[in-house]
């Protein structure tokens, strides 16, 4: 007994030792009203007092196991009672406090802190607080997190209680909770990155790192020896090594964060791919640390949570051989510490870190032109971006298919839950994949301003060496200038080009456009009204997609729609003697000639999962084509468009044109998005275009045009169930099943959904393709969850059709849905959730959560 307490003594001082020099980096790294947010954070999860800040007026839980105020917090507290001219709060009258204690991890104290950096903090509490009081805990932690954002510091709380969390009982993911994604893989990167701020400490620290297989052994071993009482630790458990079942859903939350972390997420994935490279004899990073701190490397850069990742990956990517990505995975580390060595030490500089890059960066045999070019980061422009951020996806989308191809191999069933797949898909699908006439996004972490001072527009035509259409250089069009220049962008309709350069930050307010129009409308005057309406009518920058928005089918939210842009009839028409009938002016079949007026639509829009995408139509039917393809991406249940905008370029009759043309659009979204009557089901609409005439047909599943040759054809397609040109159904051999209403009002192009209704014998699937195409399959049997894994695993191993730089890359995962009843009958869709333990708790059991920084 007295050997094992005289050890656990001698771990505790070490540990505190360990534990003032990780604070002690923490504060050098922080500005001073970071340090005071830091240092008084305990204080404020101590007291509920109406003058110290996080003050909830309602009963919650608070109080520090074994904590006493240090001078600078009892300071504090006494100013803030000071300051509202009330008693000091006095120390919470319990014998046993509801917070065990409270720990800072991710990147705190570590060589990746910087002063920019926020402050991650887990809140670990007792077993026996409940669920509504965590809920309580949870809302003072937010009304804190408040405080510090007005003092310039943002701080995360996550509420933890160590038994739910052992149980593996996740939370709702949000965007800085992984939700199911990973559990060990977090505890993983809390046990090596963790700093102690109050209350109890780890009793992980207490096992040897040899002991790690039979954690639970050693530590009974203690208790039972009367060495340790089991609750006067915090306990989450040992680490022995990561389920494979996790890389998957981890590698999608890198992916995820990478959107906003591009540095950090490259380590981090590339660690991922480390781990299942050596996988099932997995070297975690936390034991190493742990076996670094039991061998006496308390105070030297080797046991630096980053230190130890960078560590990890380069032995990785050496033994395979990749130096490609090594030297990626050198520049990612040198650029998430914020040091510039060629350049004086600033604010946020730290002397033990840049003495410790001197040495890494000669290690690696950088040069000093090889630094200064990092160090100039934030006055990169669009070349540099366009490289750089190709190079990281590149990088991540390689660790991704490599994990895809580790969890092949060992027929792994992912550990995330389907509804989270779900989410993550849809988010990365909306950052990330590349398809025709969306604008792709260079990541603004990057660098912060690519506005370029001139930016040239020129067309080149059919039969030139060159393929066909705009081209997008950053230079005027002095020769001097732009020959021999490189074009940043081609695409075979100008909208596209322009859009790109405008949501990207090129294309400002001050920039100098210039334009060569080979065989278009297009001049000079075209082109700066262009801008000017794309830049009133659509913001740069949106907030992030919120998860119930990923969580549904994309709708429109802003639309705009550009008239006669490059090809405009309206040049041709002789001027009119007189003043004509705007009333009865047809402008889609105009004149005796019976002439179209509108010979081109661009069409440029941004849907709820924050991707803006441009579409370019051209000829006499360009209105049929734009009103067919714009009503098939709206499904019959969307929300209308917050805004709907028509700018129009046409030399003669503009007005008119641009009126008749937002009538038509406006009355087309509203005929999609307005309930089906049951006794009429199908709406028409006829519209004449040149010498033609042509019905728009409404149904709950799209819309359809056909050409109606006459009125005996025209009565014929209104009076019959189908149209020529709509969707075909595929049903059951054996019995005319027809999906649910429901399911019809959640169509929408270039999704893959599956819809599960439960039936008597089982449960009935509806799966509607990316073309509207509806299977039934009835009174199906077996487990909902193994076919959504496998459903899944087929389209994230097998299809190899989306691509990412000619890389196959699949993220547009099929979406699951219940079909549920009400009382009173009717039908609703609901995203389908999972059952199983290992899935995420119901939101409504539990506030805790937890985040992978």
């Amino acid at each position: 007994m007295f050997i094992l307490q005289n050890y656990v003594d001698q771990q505790l001082e070490r540990l505190n030792a360990f534990n003032h020099v990780r604070l002690e980096r923490a504060r050098s790294a922080m500005h001073s009203q970071a340090v005071n947010v830091f240092n008084v954070l305990p204080a404020l999860l101590h007291f509920n007092h109406p003058a110290v800040p996080g003050y909830l007026e309602r009963s919650v839980v608070h109080g520090i196991c074994s904590f006493s105020l240090s001078d600078v917090q009892q300071d504090f507290v006494n100013d803030c009672a000071l300051a509202l001219n009330t008693p000091s709060p006095v120390k919470p009258f319990s014998q046993e406090h509801p917070i065990k204690g409270l720990f800072s991890m991710g990147s705190t104290a570590s060589m990746g802190q910087s002063l920019t950096s926020d402050l991650d903090i887990w809140v670990c509490v007792q077993d026996w607080v409940a669920h509504d009081e965590r809920d309580m805990l949870d809302a003072k932690c937010s009304l804190i997190s408040d405080w510090a954002m007005s003092q310039g510091v943002e701080v995360n709380f996550f509420v933890i209680c160590e038994q739910r969390f052992r149980q593996n009982m996740a939370q709702a993911m949000t965007t800085e909770n992984c939700g199911s994604t990973q559990h060990y893989l977090l505890l993983d990167e809390f046990y090596r990155s963790a700093v102690h701020l109050a209350g109890q400490h780890l009793l992980w620290y207490l096992v040897p790192p040899e002991m790690e297989g039979c954690y639970e052994d050693y530590v009974g071993e203690m208790i039972a020896s009367g060495a340790i009482k089991r609750e006067d630790w915090v306990d989450f458990g040992g680490l022995p090594s990561i389920p494979a079942e996790e890389y998957f859903g981890s590698s999608l939350w890198q992916l995820y964060k990478s959107i906003d972390s591009p540095y950090k997420s490259v380590l981090k994935a590339i660690l991922l791919e480390a781990y299942s490279w050596e996988y099932p004899g997995t070297q975690l990073l936390s034991v190493d640390g742990k076996r670094r701190f039991f061998s006496g490397m308390l105070d030297v850069y080797q046991s630096d949570a980053y230190y130890l990742m960078l560590e990890k990956v380069t032995r990785y990517l050496e033994r395979i051989d990749d130096h490609r990505r090594l030297d990626l995975v050198r520049r990612c580390f040198y650029l998430k510490t914020h040091e510039k060595l060629t350049r004086e030490p600033g604010p946020g500089s730290v002397p033990w870190r840049r003495e410790v890059l001197c040495i890494l960066t000669r290690e690696w045999g950088w040069t000093q032109e090889d630094i200064a070019r990092l160090d100039n980061r934030r006055n990169w422009k669009v070349e540099e971006v366009k490289e750089a951020h190709n190079e990281l996806l590149e990088a991540l989308m390689l660790s991704y298919r490599n994990l895809i191809r580790f969890a092949r191999r060992n027929d792994i069933t992912s550990a995330i839950s389907p509804e989270d797949i779900s989410i993550l898909a849809r988010k990365l699908y909306a950052a990330f994949e590349v398809l025709p006439g969306k604008v792709t996004l260079l990541n603004p972490q990057l660098s912060p301003d690519l506005h370029e001072a001139d930016l040239s527009f020129i067309q080149v035509p059919e039969g030139r060496s060159n393929p066909p259409g705009w081209y997008l250089y950053k230079q005027s069009l002095k020769p001097v200038e732009i020959i021999g220049r490189s074009p940043l962008e081609h695409n075979r309709y100008l909208s596209k080009l322009v859009a790109w350069a405008y949501f990207n930050g090129l294309l400002t307010e001050s920039s100098r456009l210039h334009s060569v129009a080979r065989n278009s409308n297009v001049d000079i005057d075209k082109l700066y009204q262009l801008v000017s309406d794309l830049r009133n009518t659509f913001s740069v920058r949106r907030p992030q997609p919120s998860l119930q928005a990923l969580s549904s089918p994309c709708e429109v939210r802003k639309l705009a729609l550009f008239i006669n842009l490059e090809n405009d009839p309206t040049t041709e028409l002789k001027q009119p003697a007189v003043r004509f009938d705007f009333k009865n002016t047809d402008i889609f079949s105009y004149g005796a000639e019976q002439q179209c007026l509108v010979g081109s639509v661009d069409l440029v829009y941004r849907n709820s999962w924050n991707e803006v995408r441009t579409l370019n139509f051209k000829g006499e039917n360009a209105i049929l084509d734009v009103l067919k393809t714009l009503l098939g991406k709206m499904h019959q249940d969307a929300i209308p468009p917050e805004s709907v905008d028509v700018f129009c370029y046409a030399g003669k009759m503009r007005g008119l044109i641009r009126n008749l043309v937002y009538q038509l659009v406006a009355e087309c979204i509203d005929m999609r998005l307005k309930p089906v009557d049951q006794e009429k089901r199908r709406r028409f609409k006829a519209i004449r275009v040149a010498d033609q005439t042509f019905g728009l047909f409404f149904e709950r599943r799209g819309v359809s045009v056909q050409k109606l040759e006459n009125s005996v054809e025209f009565y014929r397609s209104i009076s019959t169930n189908k149209v020529h040109g709509s969707p075909v159904v595929v049903l059951d051999k054996d019995a005319d099943i027809h999906p649910p209403e429901v399911v019809d009002a959640y169509a929408s192009e270039g999704l893959i959904q599956f819809f599960f209704e439960d039936c008597d014998d089982g449960f009935h699937i509806y799966v509607l393709d990316e073309n509207n195409r509806v299977e039934v399959y009835r009174q199906c049997s077996g487990d909902k969850e193994e076919m959504v894994q496998g459903v899944n695993r087929f389209y994230t191993s097998s299809q190899e059709t989306a691509n990412f730089a000619g890389k196959g890359v699949n993220f547009n995962l099929p979406q699951f849905y219940d079909i549920i009843h009400q009382a009173d009958g009717r039908a609703q869709v609901i995203p389908y959730k999972s059952e199983r333990q290992w899935q995420r708790a119901d939101a409504n059991t539990d506030a805790a959560q937890y985040a992978s920084r």
